[in-house]
């Protein structure tokens, strides 16, 4: 799909990466220009600026609404690696002490 833009000239509607919409969002707040300046030069049109705009605003929201103050949790993985770091361990004391029984013998 083309755009129109000023002088009946048509151009590619051009499609930002994940990392270039950022980009965007980050002059934007950074106040390196008007939305049109920032338009042009990255050679989209200004609806796009704004779409972006809206979408790291609303993005943003929508994490802040879901965090919690202090220090984050562990993770399922973090805790299951602790848990089976915490058998190892256990495992380990249990062989060194079989080792250390003589044959034969049994504690009771």
């Amino acid at each position: 799909m083309a755009e129109q833009q000023g002088g009946g000239q048509r151009r590619r509607k051009r499609h930002l990466t994940p990392q270039e919409k950022s980009q965007v969002w980050q002059e934007v707040v950074a106040g390196q220009g008007t939305q049109r300046e920032i338009a042009d030069r990255w050679g989209i049109d200004r609806s796009t600026v704004t779409h972006i705009i809206k979408l790291a605003k609303r993005g943003a929201l929508e994490r802040l609404a879901t965090s919690k103050p202090g220090r984050p949790g562990k993770s399922a993985a973090e805790l299951a690696l602790e848990d089976a770091q915490a058998e190892i361990e256990r495992l380990k004391s249990t062989v060194t002490v079989l080792r250390t029984v003589p044959d034969g013998v049994t504690e009771h």
